[in-house]
C-alpha cells in the first residue's frame, strides 16, 4: 500500500488522515474547499476539537499533505457528506457519487475505494458500483470497494478513532484483511471484517437503536409534562431497576448521525420502518415543543416581549463547535415559521455569527434577557451557574440545580 489518498476533510476524514498519517502512513488529504485546504496548509486546523491540534501537529511531522487535487495512488479513503432529501427520506449519495467518479479519473489498475461515509444499506450496489463501471473499470480485478463507515463523535473523536472498534465491509476477504491491516496501524479495538451490505446496514442500526431511545425519553417528557410529573425523577427511580436504561430527553437530536442516518431506512423501506419513523418524528418535534414551553413560561411569569428571552448555545451537543444539526437552529426556524423573531442567542463556541441576534460575550447576553433557556450543557455555563440566580430558566439538559428552574 502506497500513500492513502483522504477525501473530504470535515469533521470525519480529517481526523482519519490525522490520524493514519501520524501513525507513519503516507497521507495526502483532498477537499474542494480551496479555503479548507489554505488553512491546513497554513498550519491551522478547521474546527475545535480536543486534542486534534496535537495530532494535527504530530501528522505534519511526519508529512501529510494538503490538496484540491486527486491523487495518483492506490488506496483512497471516501469521507464526504452524505445528507438525506427531507421529502423522500432517501440518502443523498451525490457526494459519493462525485468523489468515486473524481478518483476514478486519477486511480491506477487495482485501486482499494474505501467509502467511510455512512450510506443507507444497498447505496454502494445503486450508486457506486454504476460509476465504476461507466468509467471502463472491471469491479474486484481493476478497483477493489470497501465500506467501513466511521464510528466517532464530535467532543471525543482523537480517543474513539484510537479505541472504537470498526466494521469493515468487503466483496473479497483478502481485500478487507488489506484494509483492516491499514485501520489496525492506529486502531486499537477489535475490527470485524464482512460484507459490504451488513457494514452498510450495522452502522445506520447503531444510529437507528440511539435515535429510538431517546424519542422513548422524549415521549415520556412530554406525557410527564401533560399531567405535571417529574421525568428525571420518574427516569432515576426505573433506572434502578437491573434491565431498564432509560435515556435523557433534550430540546431535539443533531448531529450528522443520530439526526439522520434513520431516516436512511425510513425512506428505503417506509413500509416496514414505523418504530424508527414516529421516533425520528417525536425527536424532529422537540425544539417545538420547547418554543412551546418558553411560551407557557413568558405567560406565567406575564413577560411579553420575546427579545427578553435568550437560548444559551447553538451547538448540537456540549463542548464542540458543531452546528450541524442543531436544536437550536431548528427551534429558530420553527420561529420564523410562526412569524415571531428577537429570540436572542449566544454559544461560546460559535466565534462568527450565524444567526440573528447573537451575541459573543456571556455577561452581555445575560444583561439582556429575563428567561435562560439553556440549549446545550457547555461547561462555561455549568460552571457559571452563580450568575443566573437572578434569571427564570428553562433547563433542557438538565445541568442546572438551582431552585425555581424550570424543565422539559
Amino acid at each position: 500500500m502506497s500513500k492513502i489518498n483522504v477525501i473530504g476533510l470535515g469533521y470525519i476524514g480529517l481526523p482519519t488522515a490525522l490520524m493514519l498519517a501520524s501513525h507513519g502512513v503516507e497521507v495526502v488529504g483532498t477537499d474542494y474547499n480551496k479555503d479548507l485546504v489554505a488553512t491546513l496548509n497554513a498550519g491551522h486546523t478547521t474546527f475545535k476539537e480536543d486534542g486534534l491540534d496535537e495530532l494535527f501537529n504530530a501528522a505534519v511531522e511526519h508529512g501529510i499533505e494538503f490538496s484540491t487535487e486527486y491523487q495518483v495512488t492506490d488506496t483512497y479513503i471516501v469521507s464526504v457528506p452524505t445528507p438525506y432529501d427531507k421529502f423522500s427520506k432517501k440518502v443523498d449519495a451525490s457526494y459519493v457519487i462525485a468523489a468515486v467518479n473524481s478518483i476514478m479519473q486519477v486511480c491506477e489498475k487495482g485501486a482499494v475505494v474505501v467509502v467511510e461515509s455512512t450510506v443507507a444499506p444497498g447505496t454502494i450496489d445503486k450508486f457506486v458500483r454504476p460509476v465504476i463501471e461507466e468509467n471502463g473499470f472491471v469491479i474486484g480485478e481493476d478497483i477493489h470497494l470497501v465500506h467501513a463507515p466511521e464510528r466517532i463523535i464530535p467532543g471525543n473523536m482523537v480517543y474513539e478513532l484510537l479505541h472504537n472498534n470498526r466494521t469493515i465491509g468487503a466483496d473479497d476477504r483478502k481485500i478487507g484483511e488489506k484494509v483492516k491491516d491499514m485501520y489496525a496501524s492506529f486502531c486499537k479495538g477489535d475490527i470485524v471484517v464482512t460484507d459490504i451490505r451488513t457494514a452498510e446496514m450495522t452502522k445506520v442500526v447503531e444510529n437507528t437503536f440511539r435515535a429510538v431511545n431517546i424519542a422513548f425519553a422524549n415521549e415520556l417528557a412530554k406525557i410527564c409534562s401533560h399531567d405535571n410529573m417529574d421525568v428525571y425523577e420518574i427516569i432515576r427511580i426505573c433506572n434502578m431497576h437491573p434491565r431498564v436504561n432509560i435515556l435523557q430527553p433534550g430540546p431535539g437530536v443533531g448531529g450528522h448521525c443520530i439526526s439522520v442516518d434513520p431516516w436512511f431506512l425510513v425512506g428505503d423501506y417506509p413500509s416496514l420502518a414505523n418504530v424508527i419513523n414516529e421516533s425520528m418524528r417525536i425527536n424532529d418535534s422537540m425544539p417545538d415543543f420547547v418554543l412551546n414551553r418558553i411560551y407557557e413560561i413568558m405567560q406565567e411569569k406575564g413577560i411579553k416581549d420575546i427579545s427578553k428571552v435568550g437560548l444559551y448555545g447553538l451547538t448540537y451537543k456540549q463542548n464542540v463547535d458543531d452546528c450541524r444539526e442543531s436544536p437550536t437552529l431548528q427551534l429558530l426556524e420553527s420561529q420564523e415559521r410562526h412569524l415571531a423573531s428577537g429570540l436572542k442567542v449566544y454559544d461560546p463556541f460559535i466565534e462568527n455569527d450565524i444567526v440573528n441576534n447573537q451575541y459573543h460575550d456571556f455577561d452581555a447576553f445575560l444583561k439582556d434577557i429575563d428567561i435562560v433557556v439553556i440549549m446545550v450543557g457547555h461547561d462555561e455555563i455549568i460552571s457559571n451557574m452563580d450568575k443566573l440566580k437572578d434569571k427564570i430558566i428553562l433547563d433542557t439538559r438538565k445541568v442546572c440545580d438551582l431552585p425555581g428552574v424550570y424543565r422539559l
